[in-house]
């Protein structure tokens, strides 16, 4: 298999920019109205957008790795670095890790990118590694960095990344490149363009030892916010954990060319929907604060033990909806006041009830875009003959 960055043509990427049109519009204007919604919050609720952003993207970027972080101590440490407070909680390395980095981007997103930054990144993500031989610097083991599946007896290579003695410049290279196609500069391109180019580009190259995942997808991240002038708190990392097998086959075609119209496709319908979700996120905390507040004082304490459970689930809320067996084994209520409740609480509008005997489930009563907590995100913009 001969490599994208084995091409003569490396890294020459050439695309279909009129495809992208469409996307790149649609991203501005969802830009747009985001920064409308939140324009109109109070301070408490914008630190609350903004702490559950960063720290759902943190901890779906680790995941796409394999990595499963703890939520409430992955926000403790944002809360921490951004001067808000905590609740003093022992922070692990790794959960402190990925919050810095998330910080420092949405601090620093206007910033250029610099070697020293993405080795400031590297060191924030593998804190507390003692298996790395390589930590704050580019990789330097001479074997190849491959990305392979299947057993010892016969693997399959799905990449190989360029030996680690042409990293330094290859990163220099994609240094030079990226900073001067940022709003204003003299090889400025569209957002959506600019981020999916920095993401492929970065992956190709795989400098580091381990974390190219995570700082590939926050380099897209900052690309994102230097295009619109501002953190765009996009649920990127969130999307592509959802789309993760799409995501690995999209770049794994995507790394034998340097015709990259398809991925750039793949990849803009991926920030489209990821903006859908943070625009849904965003209408569900302000959804929930309205509906917490008509309920105050009005609800019993197994009611509002119930309902908190059902919103801690987010806009998607409990699969399937709640069910009257759910409600008992939540709050200990007995089948006969499990029934009342219930449907003393759809009847003071706090639920709504869909269905019809054992088949009844409950949804939090929500005017949120997806009508019962489930979002609606656009079809992914995914052309003919692409990666499925």
């Amino acid at each position: 298999m001969i490599w994208n960055w084995q091409k003569p043509d490396w890294p020459e990427f050439t695309w279909d920019a009129s495809s992208l049109r469409r996307a790149e519009e649609q991203f501005l204007l969802g830009c747009g109205s985001f920064a409308g919604t939140v324009k109109h919050l109070d301070s408490t609720d914008r630190e609350q957008i903004t702490i559950e952003a960063m720290s759902q993207e943190a901890l779906t970027s680790s995941e796409i790795e394999g990595e499963f972080l703890d939520r409430a101590s992955v926000q403790s440490s944002i809360r921490r670095q951004l001067g808000l407070g905590s609740d003093k909680r022992r922070v692990k390395p790794a959960e402190r890790g990925i919050a810095e980095l998330v910080v420092d981007l949405y601090r620093s997103f206007a910033n250029p990118l610099s070697e020293e930054t993405l080795y400031g990144w590297h060191r924030m993500l593998v804190q507390g590694r003692g298996d790395l031989r390589d930590v704050g610097r580019y990789r330097r083991d001479e074997e190849p960095m491959q990305v392979v599946s299947g057993g010892l007896h016969a693997p399959k290579v799905h990449f190989e990344a360029p030996p680690s003695g042409q990293v330094p410049g290859e990163m220099g290279r994609f240094i030079e490149r990226f900073n001067p196609t940022a709003p204003g500069g003299i090889e400025a391109l569209p957002a959506l363009t600019r981020a999916g180019i920095a993401h492929l580009y970065f992956e190709s190259i795989h400098p580091f030892e381990d974390g190219n995942g995570r700082i590939g997808r926050a380099i897209s991240e900052k690309a994102l916010a230097q295009s619109v002038g501002q953190p765009t708190l996009t649920a990127l990392a969130a999307t592509i954990l959802i789309r993760r097998k799409e995501y690995y086959a999209a770049l794994e075609a995507a790394n034998q060319g340097n015709e990259i119209t398809l991925w750039l496709n793949w990849f803009a319908g991926i920030v489209i929907e990821a903006q859908s979700r943070t625009a849904i996120s965003i209408e569900f905390l302000i959804e929930k604060a309205k509906l917490l507040n008509r309920l105050r004082n009005q609800l019993n304490e197994r009611q509002e033990k119930a309902l908190l459970r059902i919103l801690r689930e987010g806009p998607e809320g409990f699969e399937g909806g709640l069910s009257a067996g759910n409600y008992a084994a939540i709050t200990g209520a007995s089948p006969a006041s499990a029934t009342r409740d219930l449907a003393d609480m759809v009847e003071k509008g706090a639920l709504l009830r869909r269905g019809e005997g054992r088949y009844t489930r409950y949804f939090a009563n929500l005017r949120i875009s997806s009508g019962e907590g489930m979002p609606l995100v656009p079809k992914r913009m995914m052309p003919s003959g692409s990666i499925k």
